[in-house]
């Protein structure tokens, strides 16, 4: 089928909520093209899509709307095929313009779990990208998908490779380290003790790390010492 993607506008258009708009534009700074759509709608609309005419969807969006490209971006998670869900995934990157839309991305890119190497081999194409969002993508990635045996020790070193001093890929090093510690406290105390991380990604880590519920009042005690 042939997408009217007017129509799909519009029909985001029908769920805009004022109130949630202005909550979100709090959240997203910098996005001046938000509507107020919420997540669990968008996601809803893609699983239809991704049902009808995903393809045919994707050829043809735009994202004049914030929640567009939100939209596109879910669409491609409900993908099945891994070959061609990279492929939709290398055209939408490009899209990705801030962090609502990268995470909200990452996190349904649930097709990474059973296909860890050509994910992780896929994700390795943009961890020294000068596009801040290209970056973060990779990061956020190994967050949601990678903490594992497997890939811990590669993830290190990709961490410390990350030289782009933007403010959220910086926060995405410091969060992604934060969840590895939860799983792997004893690999992660020896790699904090030994990294290559910015002072302020190394010190925002430890932060992470002691806002977590999962962490015990003991090790937070230590982390806090442990602050450049």
């Amino acid at each position: 089928m042939n997408y009217n993607i007017e129509n799909i506008r519009k029909e985001l258009e029908s769920h805009s909520e004022e109130k949630y708009q202005k909550f979100m534009m709090k959240l997203v700074p910098g996005v001046d093209n938000l509507i107020g759509v919420r997540i669990p709608t968008i996601r809803k609309i893609a699983k239809r899509i991704a049902k009808e005419d995903p393809q045919s969807y994707l050829e043809n969006a735009e994202e004049v709307y914030f929640e567009e490209a939100m939209l596109q971006g879910l669409v491609i998670t409900q993908i099945k095929d891994i070959e061609l869900t990279l492929e939709r995934t290398k055209v939408f990157i490009p899209k990705i313009t801030n962090w609502s839309v990268c995470d909200s991305f990452c996190a349904g890119l649930k097709i990474a779990k059973n296909n860890q190497d050509l994910m992780w081999n896929f994700i390795m194409g943009y961890v020294d990208s000068d596009h801040a969002y290209d970056v973060r993508f990779a990061i956020v990635m190994m967050n949601f998908h990678f903490v594992n045996e497997r890939y811990i020790q590669e993830a290190f070193k990709c961490f410390d490779k990350v030289s782009h001093t933007d403010y959220y890929v910086k926060m995405a090093v410091a969060w992604a380290v934060s969840t590895y510690f939860v799983k792997y406290p004893d690999q992660i105390m020896v790699y904090l003790k030994n990294n290559n991380l910015d002072d302020w990604t190394y010190n925002k880590a430890l932060q992470k790390i002691r806002e977590s519920l999962k962490v015990d009042k003991e090790m937070k005690a230590l982390i806090k010492t442990m602050k450049r």
